[in-house]
């Protein structure tokens, strides 16, 4: 299958390039039902990769599975390719850049996104994309249950419910599992999606691009269970926590600055006028100016809450616009057509 992809022949009759064809015409399979795509990133797997690749071929027998090898250095390749994968790679490390790479490469109507440690249930997958398809979705995401603590350890879990609740109080609810590496996107969103992480933080950036922009999602349990025998994981608990924490403040002063810069303002304001305060009463009584720095740190910090609150409302307007630009490009992508 593999050589096939990378080979393709030129059709006489249709003069449309082999790589820009749908995957599903240059391999002849039917092309009546919506073309799904299961995307696997993984580093380091070659212990759990062709059971991961044979699960969900076993789920879904009209998917075709991608695996995105990430400079591993093990048998991953060998692994996915034995067990029927289309296997590709991405030389920069790191699973945000993967994800990138897989969008922008692979043309379908609906993609299921998955680790390649085994720890998710294949199974869940067709109820995903009926649901998906069904209900005119643009993301479903397994919130998992069920784990052990091998495979979702404490830090983990802490992290994760620590995490989510942020995004949830800035951006709303709809997701309890923010970190959840099993995903069900549609078209729409794959390729609206900006992908400009390079991490583990991807996920958080998953989220909030559908929340940000008010895309309907839906969240399933979905079981986690150890991982595959001779793997580990590659989250660190410590160091992927403060990039993902990182990136969330990122993401919520890109999309709400005004809410970000106003409450710069009210505090450098508060602080301004308790240090004033006094000053004033100072020179209402005696007519004297007796502290002249706390004058000036106090005038210097309520200017400045007052820039804050401009540069709050100008950078408003901004995100604004680039929201309106994101939810054109969002638009101007088909939704999936349903069956009657």
């Amino acid at each position: 299958m593999a050589e096939i992809l990378e080979r393709p022949t030129l059709d006489i009759l249709d003069h449309t390039p082999p790589a820009r064809r749908p995957i599903d015409e240059q391999l002849g399979l039917p092309t009546n039902q919506p073309r799904v795509a299961v995307l696997i990133p993984c580093h380091n797997e070659e212990a759990a990769i062709g059971k991961v690749v044979s699960d969900f071929h076993d789920a879904l027998p009209d998917a075709i599975v991608y695996v995105y090898d990430n400079n591993s250095t093990d048998g991953t390749i060998l692994q996915a390719r034995a067990a029927g994968a289309v296997v590709r790679r991405e030389r920069l490390q790191g699973k945000g850049h993967v994800v990138r790479r897989m969008f922008a490469d692979i043309d379908a109507d609906l993609y299921v996104l998955v680790d390649g440690d085994d720890t998710y249930d294949a199974a869940a997958a067709p109820g995903m994309l009926a649901m998906m398809a069904q209900r005119q979705l643009d993301m479903v995401s397994a919130a998992r249950y069920g784990a052990a603590k091998e495979a979702y350890r404490p830090g983990h879990r802490f992290g994760n419910v620590f995490l989510t609740a942020l995004v949830a109080h800035v951006f709303g609810d709809g997701i309890t599992d923010l970190l959840s590496g099993y995903r069900v996107f549609s078209r729409r969103f794959v390729k609206s999606f900006p992908a400009l992480s390079s991490g583990f933080e991807t996920e958080t950036e998953f989220t909030i691009h559908a929340l940000a922009l008010h895309m309907p999602v839906q969240e399933v349990r979905a079981q986690y269970r150890n991982r595959a025998p001779g793997t580990a994981s590659k989250l660190n608990t410590v160091i992927d926590g403060l990039r993902i924490l990182r990136a969330i403040v990122t993401l919520v002063q890109q999309e709400r600055p005004l809410q970000v810069f106003s409450f710069a303002a009210a505090c450098l304001l508060a602080t301004g006028i308790a240090l004033g305060i006094p000053v004033v009463m100072t020179f209402l009584g005696t007519g004297l100016v007796p502290r002249l720095p706390t004058a000036l740190l106090s005038t210097g910090l309520v200017l400045l809450a007052f820039l804050s609150l401009t540069a709050g409302l100008i950078l408003d307007a901004v995100s604004r616009g680039r929201k309106e630009n994101k939810r054109l490009a969002y638009l101007a992508i088909p939704p999936l057509d349903t069956p009657a």
